[in-house]
């Protein structure tokens, strides 16, 4: 299935058909800046393997640095009242204010049970439909963070010494199928949109909050661009039922994410939720540190950590991992075959916790059969354990 383009704004409630539960991002109902953990309560219970439909907002146009209100900051950008999504304005209009200081900017809607997972189990999480809900979104650069801080953004002339520099906050629009930035001097850069949720996770085994910015093995807000429509992502369960929650929505990002955001804008998913209990499976969640994930034609194996060359290191470690477990390659082979073959990439350095995750190529791997073992599955329906 393919990302499906927003005529013009998709409100909660609007066009959802009726074969799949629906959670939208109710005001009263959303985490704002703090991720579910094993004290939240589901707001929907689910069987494995049914499909969910879910709204999802961006926090872009409602933080207090852009004046707490939609209607100002993209009204100043042209864009009028009758193209602000409802559930924005409803959370905006709420009394419920962001709390930078011990949150995350991030607005997140679930948590969704899915009955009968057990912490060591895995869940997966298919992508089948991601819908733009508006054809516009904000890339930020703010508060002097992102991959140049102390440089970008630059302060404006006559900004007095010692004053925070105000952020940076570009409205971008959709064309179709492409996204288009104005330079701000008639003309504009224009690139593909390439849809995905930036955050997808389970809640943590801790009664403590759980800040939305820093990822971590409970998945959260990984922001790795390949997971758009069609990838599966594998989070290892933490506590019962796994309290699956997603946000931080994305038109489009580049690997690095270095501004601080990429083209984030409002998006309507449908994601299958599976548990996986198998013996195999629970093994690979221990044996990697991170989440991983697939599409039709790549293992994604990810490393996470504060320093970028320990990110790189753990992504190392994890792939290494991972092709032992499931191709059953001894370590000196599969790190020979990654450095030959192997794609890494920095997913963010934006998010306290750095990503770097790894491609692999299934068609490299594809008839491989360990000794004594039985071939790798047939991968039609994508990175699905057996």
């Amino acid at each position: 299935m393919a990302a499906s383009p927003a005529v013009n704004v998709l409100h909660s409630g609007v066009a959802i058909p009726t074969a799949s539960p629906y959670l939208p991002a109710r005001s009263d109902e959303v985490a704002w800046g703090l991720l579910p953990n094993a004290s939240s309560r589901p707001i929907l219970t689910v069987p494995s393997g049914q499909a969910v439909l879910i709204d999802t907002i961006s926090h872009e146009g409602l933080l207090a640095d852009q004046g707490s209100g939609p209607a100002a900051f993209f009204g100043a950008a042209g864009i009028g009242a009758g193209d602000l999504l409802d559930d924005v304005l409803a959370l905006a209009a709420s009394g419920r204010r962001h709390t930078p200081d011990v949150a995350g900017p991030h607005v997140v809607t679930g948590p969704v049970a899915v009955s009968g997972a057990r912490p060591g189990d895995v869940l997966e999480v298919e992508v089948l439909e991601l819908t733009r809900r508006a054809p516009y979104g904000v890339i930020s650069n703010r508060h002097g963070r992102g991959a140049l801080p102390g440089e970008m953004p630059i302060a404006p002339p006559g900004l007095p010494a010692g004053a925070a520099v105000p952020p940076v906050c570009l409205v971008a629009h959709t064309r179709g199928e492409t996204g288009v930035l104005p330079v701000g001097d008639g003309r504009e850069i224009t690139f593909p949109l390439r849809p995905f949720l930036g955050i997808m996770g389970v809640a943590s085994a801790t009664d403590a909050p759980v800040h939305s910015v820093p990822p971590g093995p409970h998945g959260g807000n990984l922001d790795i661009r390949h997971l758009g429509v069609s990838a599966r992502l594998y989070l290892p369960v933490q506590v019962p039922d796994a309290l699956f929650y997603t946000g931080d929505p994305h038109f489009a990002q580049g690997d690095g994410e270095v501004a601080l955001t990429a083209f984030e804008a409002p998006l309507r998913a449908l994601v299958r939720l599976t548990v996986h209990s198998d013996d195999s499976v629970r093994r690979l969640a221990r044996t990697l540190s991170a989440p991983w994930a697939g599409t039709a034609d790549l293992h994604i194996v990810a490393g996470l950590d504060p320093d970028l060359g320990a990110a790189m290191r753990a992504a190392t470690r994890n792939a290494i991992a991972f092709l032992g477990e499931r191709y059953a390659l001894p370590p000196e082979v599969a790190l020979a075959y990654l450095s030959a073959a192997g794609d890494f990439a920095v997913s963010q350095v934006v998010d306290q916790v750095v990503g770097v995750h790894c491609c692999i190529r299934r068609a490299d791997l594809r008839g491989l059969i360990p000794p004594g073992g039985r071939p790798e599955p047939k991968e039609t329906a994508g990175d699905r354990p057996t």
